[in-house]
């Protein structure tokens, strides 16, 4: 079975767990890793990733994924947002919006992802004009939360959900 990874990082959380993937399928025949490109990259699966830009996925891999028919996807992504299997779940499903019903998915993965620093102080800039937002509290020590993914855990979560698909 010849395999794709395709995926596109911003901060490179997507691409450490693109090549925690790649690790975890070393015995497989991959066939290319990286950025989505515009020739065509023949494979019987893709896995494909991105990172969460505004509840979506990345244009590139909305492009990507949109040009795929008739074949076999796994998506994975990150999020700065914390573990939370009904957000992911929500996320995903804007991501198979872009996904041609004559595909076949075998499955989805999220973990958490730290975001730039640009983010945190935003947040601060915003406490500071209305302190009592106990949204901006919580969004703050989400961002500090996410600083530490993807983690160890992480990374093996991701090896063994990958390697459960392909058996």
């Amino acid at each position: 079975m010849s395999i794709a990874i395709v995926y596109s990082s911003i901060t490179g959380n997507t691409k450490l767990i693109a090549e925690a993937i790649k690790d975890a399928l070393e015995n497989y025949n991959i066939v290319y890793f990286g950025m989505p490109i515009d020739n065509i990259i023949d494979a019987d699966l893709y896995i494909v990733g991105s990172w969460t830009n505004k509840g979506n996925a990345s244009d590139e891999i909305i492009k990507f994924l949109s040009s795929l028919k008739n074949k076999k996807i796994i998506y994975f992504g990150t999020a700065g947002y914390k573990k939370d299997e009904a957000y992911y779940n929500t996320l995903f499903n804007r991501i198979k919006g872009n996904i041609d019903e004559s595909n076949k998915i075998l499955g989805y993965f999220y973990c958490q992802g730290k975001m730039p620093m640009a983010v945190r102080e935003r947040y601060i800039s915003l406490l500071k004009e209305n302190p009592a937002d106990a949204n901006l509290e919580v969004s703050l020590k989400n961002f500090d939360e996410a600083l530490s993914h993807p983690d160890k855990n992480d990374i093996l979560n991701v090896k063994k959900w990958v390697k459960d698909i392909i058996k």
